[in-house]
C-alpha cells in the first residue's frame, strides 16, 4: 500500500478555541491508484493533502506513508520524505522566473545533495516525458500556462517520488490546455505513478478512477468511477 490514514485528527487552534479540519479520516490507497480528493471550500481537503503532502502532521491517529508512521517525525526528517517520496504540483506552478526549465527541474535533485551527472540525466528524463525536451533552456516567461505546468510536473517527477499530489493542477489554464495537462497525468498513471489530485471540477476528477468526497473534515463518500457513473 503506497499509504495509508487511520482515524486521522487535526484539530487548530483559533482564539484558544479548537477548530476540527479532520474528524477521524481513515483510508488507504494503493501504488498505481489515480484518486481525486473533492470536496466544498473547509470541507478539510487541504488540510489532508498537507498531511499527506508531509506538510503538516495529525493531531491524534496515524498516517503511514510506504509502510512508515510519519506523523510523528520532527521537521528534518518531514522535509526529507517530502524531497524524497512526494512530488508537488501546485496551481501556481511555482517555477522559478530567473532559471531555464532545466534548472528548475534540476533544482529538488541539488537539494538531495546528487551528483552533476546523475542531476542532468534525471532532469533530462523528466523534462522529455512531459514533451519538453526542446524547450530546456527557455525561461518560464518564454513558456505558455500548459508549459509551464508541464515543467511542473517534471519537476514533481524528478525524483522518482512515491505520490504525485496535485492541487488543482488545472486552476489556472483555460479548458483545452488544463485537457492536455490531463493527458500528462492519465500518461503517468499509465506508466504506474500514484496519483492524487485535489480538484472542484467534476471533469477533471472523472480522470481518476476513485474519488473521495470530504464534507466537514469526514469522508462522505469513496467510490470508485464504475461506482459512481
Amino acid at each position: 500500500m503506497a499509504l495509508e490514514l487511520r482515524s486521522v485528527e487535526k484539530i487548530y487552534d483559533m482564539n484558544s478555541v479548537g477548530v476540527h479540519a479532520l474528524r477521524g479520516v481513515s483510508f488507504g490507497i494503493d501504488e498505481n491508484e489515480y484518486v481525486a480528493i473533492m470536496g466544498p471550500s473547509g470541507s478539510g481537503k487541504s488540510t489532508l493533502m498537507n498531511i499527506i503532502g508531509c506538510l503538516d502532521v495529525p493531531t491524534s491517529g496515524e498516517y503511514l506513508l510506504d509502510g512508515s508512521d510519519v506523523g510523528s517525525l520532527g521537521e528534518d526528517e518531514l522535509a526529507e520524505i517530502r524531497n524524497e517520496k512526494i512530488g508537488f504540483v501546485f496551481q501556481t506552478f511555482n517555477l522559478l522566473g530567473r532559471s531555464d526549465v532545466f534548472h528548475n527541474v534540476e533544482l529538488p535533485l541539488i537539494y538531495a545533495g546528487m551528483r552533476p551527472g546523475m542531476r542532468k540525466k534525471l532532469a533530462e528524463e523528466a523534462i522529455a516525458r512531459v514533451g519538453l525536451a526542446d524547450r530546456m533552456r527557455h525561461r518560464p516567461n518564454e513558456l505558455s500556462g500548459g508549459q509551464r505546468q508541464r515543467v511542473a510536473i517534471a519537476r514533481a517527477l524528478v525524483n522518482r517520488p512515491s505520490i504525485l499530489l496535485a492541487d488543482e493542477p488545472t486552476g489556472n489554464l483555460d479548458s483545452a490546455t488544463g485537457s492536455e495537462i490531463m493527458e500528462v497525468f492519465d500518461d503517468l498513471h499509465a506508466e504506474g505513478n500514484t496519483i492524487l489530485l485535489v480538484t472542484h471540477e467534476d471533469h477533471i476528477a472523472s480522470h481518476a478512477n476513485r474519488e473521495i468526497r470530504l464534507l466537514d473534515g469526514l469522508i462522505a463518500s469513496d467510490s470508485f468511477q464504475s461506482e459512481a457513473a
